[in-house]
């Protein structure tokens, strides 16, 4: 736990989504240790309620809280928009006005889209495309008249596309849903973040991972072979790409969509880089 003088976060209230596990779970506790106190949002509160995933946000909070920080958990479905509305007014009664909202919860099935059920297609834009909208015209009413704050989307390499055919490959890896979403969710990033650029002190911006991130969800879908997959990059990095966007100021940071590698490296937060952004394009949303 840093002293407050040297914490990036002293003080500020933040919201994370999908802090039960993975990428969440690391950003809650990053911000946490940086002065944060953090509301840590997900529909699993305690250890087992998942059927198919380990993590809870019983378990993050407390691990937050053994290390000296402040964190509350609130159970959240965000794909109802009364209950994203009661997760912001959590945070206010337990903290006060909200400093920086990281909508990080997402859901994807890989189904190719002809058998692709329209209920699940529908719920997984409710989470990953109109929780972000719901939760932030929440939290922009805290944040408008104070003229500052930081809204972080955490985007996909999913968002990047295969481009134009003939494609050589023909798999069909059932991942049009997600890509859709998260190329929307970036879209609104920028959209939003021009019209917060009048209030001088509010920042919007995305950040998806360089490389695959192991996390109790991407091994379960075999996107990566486990924990020490040498195709993957430690959750820290995302966390860390998260605070930094959530800590500079306004003005460096509106607007961008970016990976986590690529940023941390522009910044002088980490030396070397490789993976999306970096060796290799990123979206066009991320290249202006």
């Amino acid at each position: 736990m840093l002293k407050p003088s040297e914490a990036k976060l002293s003080g500020k209230v933040a919201i994370v989504t999908g802090a039960s596990r993975g990428i969440g779970q690391q950003i809650a506790e990053l911000f946490a240790a940086q002065g944060a106190k953090v509301i840590c949002a997900a529909r699993t509160l305690n250890e087992g309620e998942h059927r198919m995933l380990e993590g809870s946000l019983s378990r993050t909070v407390g691990l937050i809280r053994d290390k000296g920080g402040e964190a509350t958990a609130v159970t959240a479905d965000v794909s109802v928009e009364a209950e994203c509305l009661a997760l912001v007014q959590a945070a206010r009664e337990n903290y006060g006005a909200i400093d920086i909202l990281v909508n990080n919860a997402a859901l994807n099935y890989y189904l190719p889209t002809d058998t692709y059920p329209t209920n699940r297609w529908v719920r997984c834009f409710a989470i990953n495309v109109h929780a972000p909208f719901i939760l932030a015209k929440a939290v922009l009413t805290d944040m408008i008249p104070r003229r500052r704050g930081a809204i972080v989307n955490i985007s996909s390499g999913a968002a990047i596309g295969p481009g134009r055919g003939p494609y050589d490959d023909k798999t069909v890896r059932g991942g049009v849903m997600y890509g859709a979403t998260k190329a929307a969710l970036e879209r609104f990033t920028q959209g939003l973040a021009q019209e917060v650029e009048q209030y001088d002190g509010i920042s919007v911006a995305a950040v998806s991972p360089s490389q695959v991130v192991p996390t109790p969800g991407t091994i379960h879908h075999k996107l990566v072979s486990g924990i020490d997959d040498p195709k993957g990059e430690h959750p820290m990095l995302m966390a860390r790409a998260a605070l930094l966007l959530a800590s500079e100021p306004a003005h460096t940071v509106n607007g961008r969509v970016t990976y986590s590698q690529q940023i941390l490296k522009e910044f002088g937060w980490i030396e070397q880089a490789t993976g999306r952004g970096v060796t290799t394009s990123g979206s066009g949303y991320s290249l202006v």
